[in-house]
C-alpha cells in the first residue's frame, strides 16, 4: 500500500523546489517532510529527489509525482460526485498541460483562465514548441497538450483544433533597407530574423516554401511571443507572427508583410489522456470551444 502522505511530501518538494518551502505549503516542519521522503526512498529502494537548488525529481520520483497528481484528480472527482464520503470542501488539484507559446499568447489563455476560475484546479502550464509538446504527454509529465502532431499519443485521444495562421512581417523601414529589391534568398541570408528558440522552425519552413530551397538565416533568439512583436516594430528583425496578434500593427502600418499573401497555416491538435478525470474532460471542452472560435477551420 502506498503512503500517500509521503507521496504528497515528495510532490510538494518537487513542486516548491525545496524542503523548507514544501514544509510551509504542507503546514508541517521541514524535518517531517525530510523524514517522509527518506522513508519513501527507503521503501522504494532508490533516490527520489536530487537535492539541488532547486530540488529535482529522479526518473522514479517523477513517476511517483505523476501518480499522486492523478490520484488527486480522481479524488476531487469523487468529492464532487459523493461529497458525503469526502466531507469538507475539496482542495484544488494540480492539472498539468503543455502548449505552444503562440497559442498561449493568443486564443488559449482566456479559455484556460475561464475554466480554472470555476474548476477546482491549479493549472501548471508548460510552454514548448508545438512540434515538441507531445513529448511532454508521452513522458507522462502532463495530461494534455496542444501539438502539431495529428497522430494521437499512446493512451490519448486526439482532436483537431484548427490552424493558427502566421504572417512574415517587419517594420516598413526594415523592409525598405533589407528587401528593397525583393525577398530573395540572398536578401534573406543577410536580413536578421527573430527566432523563439532553437526548436522554432517556422521561419525556415516559410522560407523553404517561398524560395523552394533552404536558406541560412541570421537570427536573434528572443523567447517571447509579445517581444517578437515589439522587436519587429522597432526594426530588430523580421519574424513569423500569429496573424491575430499583429492585425492592428499591420492595419496601422507599424508592420508590413515582407511577402504579401504568403501565409503559413499551422494545424494544431489537442491530445489528452484517456479516462484521466472529469476535470480533464471539462478542460478539453473549454479548449475545443475556444479553438472553434479563434482558429481557422478547414
Amino acid at each position: 500500500m502506498l503512503d500517500y502522505a509521503a507521496l504528497a511530501a515528495l510532490a510538494a518538494v518537487i513542486r516548491e523546489g525545496s524542503f523548507d518551502r514544501a514544509a510551509r505549503a504542507l503546514h508541517v516542519t521541514p524535518s517531517a517532510v525530510s523524514q517522509r521522503v527518506r522513508l519513501l526512498e527507503e521503501r522504494v529502494g532508490c533516490a527520489l529527489v536530487i537535492r539541488d537548488q532547486p530540488c529535482r525529481a529522479t526518473e522514479t520520483g517523477r513517476r511517483l509525482c505523476q501518480h499522486i497528481d492523478r490520484v488527486r484528480l480522481l479524488e476531487q472527482e469523487l468529492h464532487d460526485a459523493l461529497p458525503a464520503l469526502t466531507p469538507g470542501e475539496g482542495a484544488r488539484v494540480p492539472l498539468s498541460i503543455a502548449v505552444n507559446a503562440d497559442s498561449l499568447a493568443t486564443w488559449l489563455a482566456p479559455a484556460i483562465a475561464a475554466y480554472a476560475a470555476d474548476a477546482p484546479v491549479l493549472m501548471n502550464v508548460a510552454v514548448d514548441d508545438e512540434g515538441h509538446t507531445a513529448e511532454w504527454l508521452r513522458s507522462g509529465e502532463v495530461l494534455a497538450a496542444v501539438t502539431s502532431e495529428a497522430r494521437p499519443t499512446s493512451g490519448c485521444n486526439s482532436r483537431p483544433l484548427g490552424a493558427l495562421r502566421y504572417v512574415a512581417a517587419a517594420s516598413p523601414a526594415f523592409v525598405q533597407h533589407h528587401f528593397a529589391q525583393g525577398v530573395t534568398p540572398g536578401a534573406l541570408s543577410r536580413a536578421p530574423s527573430l527566432l523563439f528558440s532553437i526548436k522554432d522552425d517556422l521561419q525556415a519552413r516559410w522560407v523553404r516554401r517561398l524560395c523552394h530551397r533552404a536558406v541560412e538565416l541570421p537570427r536573434h533568439v528572443l523567447p517571447s511571443t509579445q517581444a517578437f512583436v515589439t522587436a519587429s516594430v522597432e526594426g530588430m528583425g523580421w519574424a513569423m507572427h500569429p496573424q491575430v496578434l499583429v492585425t492592428d500593427h499591420l492595419r496601422q502600418g507599424r508592420l508590413v508583410e515582407i511577402a504579401p499573401d504568403s501565409v503559413l497555416d499551422v494545424p494544431l491538435y489537442w491530445h489528452y489522456a484517456r479516462a484521466a478525470s472529469a476535470l480533464v474532460d471539462g478542460l478539453s471542452r473549454a479548449v475545443l470551444s475556444a479553438a472553434r472560435e479563434a482558429l481557422l477551420q478547414k
